[in-house]
């Protein structure tokens, strides 16, 4: 039976649960023979080349800052064009509950040229895509991982991407995702609320198998936690050096005050960085049915060529299961995969969509270019 809630929990939100035994923050585990592994940090501008602000209001009237950040490689046939070209669609990513855009960054070095954005509610997509091309957008593939990938099939069904050629889809599902919503929280409670370090995040990242792909955790666990400040000496008491000084006792008060100065200072220097989960995901549990609740039926009806992206066969639903026997999408099981199946296998993810987007005649393969 825990083995099955642990398979329903990949479905679902970021990220799959720690082993047994929990890798908590300060752990020691054995590493096995072979060199130490390096959990440092990679910096977001070795995969992406620019990050620019996108600003567009909601339906209150308000301004809503996200960031698009393009990037340019060559498998396909495109150009150089800035966030699109004429010889080929603009990839949309979503990424999923509690990441950020950077759980991309690996993919886009086996991928082409393409628009990424921040996760943006689903009635936003549309005016960020106004604001990026007006009214004339470019053919666009939008792809959503998790929660992303739900957000993804509302807005291709609302039809908020009047351009939308296509839709993918990765690793979620309404069924399990559903069955996993009573136990997400006892999950999310089962995660470090702190990390000593960003590199003791992305090591926890790999050793707990929320992320596979040691590369891709050192470049997107940055975006998952944030640095706050923690005194290790909270408990110490603000009563030192404070008591009754007479004031004949010049030189005992001045001797007291330095005293307490120098405590304050040691307090200040004790104090050291520590990181959290970004996003508190267990407050948005009021959400959670709404994001998956009909999912299958509304995939299945989008009215455009779609993709269905799985690290196992076992996470289709029975809705899911009668429409691929009756050809309605294109489905992929990509095995030996955690949930964030385009962290783990880029290579893969991005293999599968472009020979769907050929497939499909969205582009072409680049001349030259052995496939």
């Amino acid at each position: 039976f825990d083995n099955m809630e642990k398979q329903l929990h990949l479905n679902l939100l970021a990220s799959r649960p720690p082993m047994a035994g929990g890798f908590q923050s300060g752990s020691k585990m054995k590493m096995g023979p072979g060199r130490k592994r390096d959990f440092s940090p990679l910096p977001w501008s070795q995969y992406f080349e620019t990050m620019e602000d996108i600003v567009v209001e909601n339906e209150n009237g308000k301004d809503i800052s996200l960031t698009a950040v393009p990037v340019c490689k060559r498998k396909l046939s495109m150009n150089d064009t800035h966030f699109g070209g004429s010889h080929g669609p603009v990839l949309l990513l979503l990424h999923g509950g509690g990441h950020s855009a950077l759980s991309w960054a690996v993919f886009t070095v086996s991928y082409i040229l393409a628009s990424f954005l921040f996760f943006l509610p689903q009635r936003d997509i549309g005016k960020v895509v106004e604001a990026l091309y007006g009214d004339n957008p470019p053919p666009i593939m939008l792809i959503g991982h998790s929660m992303g990938g739900a957000i993804a099939v509302h807005t291709a069904t609302a039809n908020h991407i009047p351009s939308l050629l296509g839709l993918c889809v990765i690793d979620v599902v309404e069924g399990t995702a559903m069955d996993a919503l009573n136990s997400m929280q006892n999950f999310l409670r089962s995660r470090p609320k702190t990390f000593r370090s960003l590199e003791n995040a992305i090591e926890w990242s790999v050793k707990s198998g929320q992320i596979r792909n040691i590369e891709s955790a050192r470049v997107s666990m940055g975006g998952q936690v944030k640095k706050c400040e923690s005194s290790s000496s909270s408990g110490v008491s603000n009563s030192i050096g404070e008591g009754i000084i007479e004031e004949e006792e010049d030189e005992e008060a001045e001797e007291e005050s330095s005293k307490k100065r120098a405590k304050e200072d040691d307090q200040e220097t004790k104090k050291e960085s520590i990181f959290t989960w970004r996003v508190e995901l267990s407050k948005t549990e009021k959400y959670w049915e709404g994001w998956f609740k009909g999912l299958s039926a509304l995939f299945l009806t989008t009215p455009v060529p779609k993709l269905l992206l799985l690290a196992g066969i076992d996470r289709l639903d029975k809705d899911l299961t009668i429409g691929q026997m009756q050809g309605k999408f294109q489905m992929q099981v990509l095995p030996q995969c955690g949930h964030a199946v385009h962290e783990d296998a880029p290579e893969k993810v991005a293999d599968a969509l472009a020979t769907f987007m050929v497939r499909h005649k969205f582009t072409e393969f680049k001349e030259g270019y052995l496939w």
